[in-house]
């Protein structure tokens, strides 16, 4: 297994020019006994072969790959999704909401989750909890 260190754009590079994609990736080459850039199996008594070092590098990996699920569920969230509201947005809602637009429209417009908007009216008075 190669590792392209280059694969993944400037942007989404840590502070070390690696992203954690990539660092999964050797992560995971480490913890099943394999250099992550030749490809070659570590000896029987590499330290990369000892079962606490395999284990920590599955920790590893697990909270790579924890973290990573959280970031893709972020970016498919609205972007304000726990910002405060500011009154004029909640005037806006609230006006919104009495002309008639539905909570998916309203979500969409004020970039929140309808659970957000629904909450927003409820505290209103607009809608029964």
């Amino acid at each position: 297994m190669n590792v392209h260190l280059n694969a993944a754009p400037a942007a989404e590079k840590g502070v070390n020019g690696m992203n954690q994609a990539e660092a999964l990736s050797v992560i995971r080459s480490l913890a099943n006994g394999v250099d992550p850039e030749s490809g070659e199996v570590f000896l029987a008594d590499s330290v990369y072969q000892r079962a606490q070092t395999v284990r920590a590098l599955y920790a590893a990996a697990e909270a790579l790959e924890k973290s990573e699920r959280f970031e893709r569920r972020k970016q498919q969230l609205p972007a304000k999704v726990g910002e405060p509201w500011s009154e004029d947005e909640d005037r806006k809602l609230l006006s919104g909401f009495d002309a008639g637009r539905g909570l998916p429209d309203l979500a969409s417009a004020h970039q929140r989750t309808q659970t957000g908007v629904r909450a927003r009216l409820v505290k209103y008075g607009r809608l029964a909890a």
